[in-house]
């Protein structure tokens, strides 16, 4: 699983990135994880407020920071389809 932490650097890009790795942790997933702050690629996903969450080149989130339950909710059923 790939997973990338969209956004510029900001203090919600930083809580992201740690929600996102406690997540993965709980979970117990071997995924990597990705920050991306170049501006053109964020826009590339069509990502219009920060911070954003790719997995799998798909947008999960964005322009919000959720906890760390919130981001293993999103995960549990990419994990459970096979994502592993």
């Amino acid at each position: 699983m790939k997973i990338k932490v969209l956004g510029p650097g900001c203090a919600n890009c930083v809580n992201l990135e740690k929600a996102t790795r406690e997540a993965v942790a709980a979970l117990g997933i071997d995924a990597e994880i990705e920050k991306v702050t170049d501006y053109a690629e964020i826009a590339a996903y069509g990502i219009m407020r920060t911070p954003g969450l790719v997995v799998d080149e798909e947008v999960v989130l964005s322009g919000r920071v959720p906890t760390a339950a919130s981001v293993r909710e999103l995960l549990e059923p990419l994990v459970a389809g096979g994502a592993r």
